[in-house]
């Protein structure tokens, strides 16, 4: 049964909770909170499969990995080692505001139709979450990631295409979110590594929020960058990436083409809110490529006090 709390519409018509930007649902219901809009909508998970409740890392990891679709709630804090591969129809659905994945990370490798949402990842021994070869139709919502983590908190690399990364949380990272691995795999990644990032919150990490190559269009909107301390968005390598509707606050690099070794991207920066910060569009190269999708951008003005009363866990209850 589905509670009716204030609302506004925030894109293509979606309905979502004004204060947590989510429709709430009553205990009891197991499925994921809402839906996903820019590349990855349509992404279903586990669907109406009944819902498990797992409170151990093994119990976690055979259910993640089963051929059959699922519905899985975490509950509590569960401990995994290395990356745990997640099958296809799968949703990952942490309990409350204190549930979560520690130790280890979730590898979506290949699959399809995978939705990751309310949870808490603490002290990955690699990446928290690794998407790779191919995968379509993900969506990443309202996580928290911090805490001591080895490598990038939510990298997407190896021709995955149709993602959503939307609400989370980044905190005290370096190296945040990687979109396309190599330079030198621009054979398996052209037309692909089309992901919308949106309503995220960056809590003074260091840098790629994202990095990307070969992806576009990718769309980077209404996400709040609050003490990045090296740089926000870069574009390289005939990627094209729109960055709009941000507000960016002591971000001295908000966003600019090219990085390391790796030569520019196409970057067009528009209706972007910079406090105490400064992005650049010099040395650009290319064109961004249209959306495919529409969606309503919420001015950038208002996006930090949205995000951070939005964005983490303990939205989805």
């Amino acid at each position: 049964m589905r509670k009716s709390i204030a609302r506004r519409t925030l894109a293509g018509g979606l309905t979502v909770a004004a204060a947590a930007a989510l429709t709430v649902w009553a205990a009891g219901t197991a499925s994921a909170v809402g839906t996903p809009t820019g590349y990855g909508a349509g992404t279903t998970g586990g669907g109406n499969a009944t819902p498990i409740t797992v409170t151990s890392g093994s119990a976690l990891i055979s259910a993640m990995q089963s051929s059959s679709a699922a519905v899985i709630r975490i509950s509590g804090m569960v401990s995994i080692s290395g990356m745990q591969d997640v099958g296809s129809n799968k949703t990952l659905l942490g309990v409350g505001s204190g549930s979560g994945i520690t130790g280890g990370g979730l590898d979506i490798d290949g699959v399809t139709n995978v939705i990751i949402q309310n949870l808490n990842f603490r002290n990955w021994s690699d990446d928290a979450i690794n998407v790779q070869d191919a995968s379509t139709r993900i969506w990443i919502d309202h996580n928290d990631f911090n805490f001591n983590g080895a490598d990038g908190a939510l990298d997407i690399k190896r021709a995955s295409d149709n993602i959503t990364v939307s609400w989370n949380k980044f905190s005290n990272h370096d190296k945040t979110m990687l979109l396309g691995h190599s330079d030198s795999n621009g054979s398996q990644d052209r037309g692909h590594l089309r992901v919308s990032y949106h309503h995220n919150w960056f809590n003074g990490t260091n840098q790629r929020h994202p990095r990307v190559r070969f992806g576009n269009a990718v769309h980077v909107f209404n996400n709040y960058y609050g003490g990045v301390r090296s740089y926000g968005v870069a574009s390289t390598l005939e990627a094209g990436v729109l960055v709009e509707g941000n507000y960016f606050e002591n971000t001295s690099d908000a966003y600019h083409c090219g990085e390391g070794s790796s030569p520019p991207g196409a970057l067009v920066a528009r209706n972007n809110t910079l406090v105490n910060s400064s992005g650049s569009t010099s040395g650009c190269t290319g064109s961004v490529r249209a959306l495919g999708y529409s969606v309503a951008i919420d001015p950038s003005a208002n996006v930090k006090s949205i995000v951070m009363n939005g964005a983490g866990v303990g939205r989805v209850a």
